[in-house]
């Protein structure tokens, strides 16, 4: 896969450090020693030391350079880590000993890893629900002081030999928003044209996708979609986009060609917005499940430092994948941490 060995391939120039909060699982170990072994990352692991210790062993990889282990049951960092977290959560009532409690939580650590810069990003989600997942990373490690919202992504791989478009889309939001308003469907497609150029250094061509193209329905729906293209390229001129269109007159230049004659776009998008998580989550598992797309994601944007969810019935590649994404989004938005 060329869009996956391109995102491979800028990670390991980073040397980044990506804490995997179910270090103990053996999916996820098993995309630790991977990512090592192809300097994806560097990794810290965490979890039961003596679980992760035996099955590191039986993997082989006992002696990886470039992996630790942190246990948060013994771990010399829990006790600062707990006065961290009270002193950013007692305002919403925490005291220090549920704080001290907490950070015995696996994603509550591995979240705190990245708070205070020991890690550059986070992996969870193999074990741990979605939801758990995401409340912590926006709970502990927040929202970047310049993004409007946190949203959240697919990045969809196109390698197989009956698609015609070989290469990256991306999807947005299919994992977070619900139902997104004029103005946060703008900052998603901001936002996701952003994480587009940093993961695959191609230019961002974005749709606003609807079920009416240039005007064809009248519907308050539609409307929102006219007005999130207008907000989004008010604030941002040089950005690629158009909308509202359909995805046929999006993706292919030859329904563009009669439906959207004008669109900057042509029928080569490679970002497309959908109006609703309804609508993006929905598309993305046609795609993935009857398209044949490789699907990468969720992936958080708009977080001060990174944190992405796997699926629960994820295997070791999907975690090598997300490993690397997590990498290169920590490339973008700071530099690199101290070494563990």
């Amino acid at each position: 896969m060329k869009p996956l060995r391109a995102i491979l391939g800028a990670a390991s120039c980073s040397d980044k450090i990506i804490a995997l909060a179910e270090g103990d699982d053996p999916r996820v170990l098993e995309g630790a020693l991977r990512a090592r072994a192809e300097r994806v990352a560097r990794i810290i692991l965490v979890g039961d030391r003596e679980r992760i210790g035996t099955l590191l062993s039986d993997l082989g990889g006992a002696q990886t350079d470039g992996i630790e282990i942190h246990d948060p049951a013994d771990s010399d960092l829990s006790e600062p880590f707990a006065e961290a977290l009270w002193a950013l959560r007692r305002h919403k009532g925490m005291t220090k000993e549920a704080a001290q409690e907490q950070v015995r939580n696996r994603l509550v650590f591995a979240a705190m890893l990245v708070r205070l810069g020991i890690a550059d990003g986070t992996v969870g989600g193999a074990v741990e629900t979605t939801s758990d997942t995401v409340r912590t990373a926006l709970q502990i490690i927040g929202k970047a002081p310049e993004a409007a919202m946190v949203s959240s992504f697919f990045l969809m791989l196109y390698c197989r030999e009956h698609h015609d478009f070989k290469g990256a889309h991306l999807f947005a939001d299919c994992g977070m928003v619900v139902d997104p308003s004029a103005q946060e469907m703008a900052e998603i497609a901001r936002a996701s044209a952003a994480s587009y150029k940093a993961l695959t250094n191609k230019t961002p061509r974005v749709a606003m996708l609807s079920f009416s193209t240039s005007g064809s329905a009248n519907h308050p729906k539609v409307s929102k979609v006219v007005e999130a293209t207008r907000i989004a390229k008010a604030a941002d001129p040089d950005l690629l986009i158009d909308g509202e269109l359909q995805f046929d007159a999006a993706f292919v230049p030859e329904v563009a060609a009669q439906k959207a004659a004008n669109s900057p776009l042509q029928g080569r998008a490679n970002v497309f917005v959908f109006p609703s998580l309804n609508a993006g989550n929905l598309g993305y598992k046609i795609a993935q499940r009857i398209g044949g797309a490789e699907a990468i994601g969720p992936v958080l944007q708009g977080l001060a430092k990174p944190a992405n969810d796997l699926s629960r019935g994820c295997s070791a590649e999907d975690v090598l994948h997300m490993i690397a994404v997590t990498a290169v989004q920590a490339q973008v938005s700071g530099p690199g941490t101290k070494k563990p």
